[in-house]
């Protein structure tokens, strides 16, 4: 099975001259998505993993299915003003304005070993954020997960002292 055929390009969305890939189509695919959270979970299941942080929010899907296979913690990376105790915050760009991320104060200890997840990986604003969150925290990232990669958009950049794994990419669209 082909993921990229699973998911949904959608033109101009939500600005002129973005192409949203939209994997809510991936989601509901019960085949693609068993395949993209079996591909996580083979990938990091030998690999002694304390955590898993996920992004707001469809990497809350993927990160929350890894976590549970793996039987480890997962920890919610949300937008501004969504997390109910002491946070630490991330203001960051993307392709259509600014955004800011919140973690949790003691959502991961120093030195835990954590996969990010995320369901894309576009110019690198949101997981730049998340990286810089839990590298405060102490933690060591192990690698930065993604379904989909848009390597034109040159996301990589923004994390470049990690490693990324994505499951499949979207080029030169």
């Amino acid at each position: 099975m082909d993921l990229k055929e699973t998911i949904r390009s959608i033109p101009d969305w939500p600005i002129k001259g973005v192409i949203f890939r939209d994997l809510t189509t991936l989601m509901q695919n019960p085949q693609a998505f068993q395949k993209s959270c079996n591909v996580l979970y083979e990938r990091y299941k030998d690999m002694k993993i304390d955590k898993i942080v996920g992004i707001d929010a469809r990497g809350f899907v993927f990160g929350a299915v890894l976590a549970y296979k793996l039987g480890i913690g997962f920890v919610p990376v949300r937008k501004k003003g969504k997390l109910p105790w002491k946070t630490i915050q991330e203001t960051y760009s993307l392709e259509y304005g600014e955004d800011t991320l919140e973690i949790h104060e003691d959502a991961v200890e120093k030195c835990e070993k954590v996969i990010i997840v995320d369901d894309l990986i576009a110019t690198g604003g949101t997981i730049g954020a998340t990286v810089k969150l839990v590298k405060k925290l102490g933690a060591d990232i192990i690698e930065c997960a993604f379904v989909v990669e848009l390597p034109d958009l040159k996301g990589r950049d923004q994390i470049q002292d990690c490693k990324v794994f994505a499951i499949t990419e979207f080029e030169g669209e």
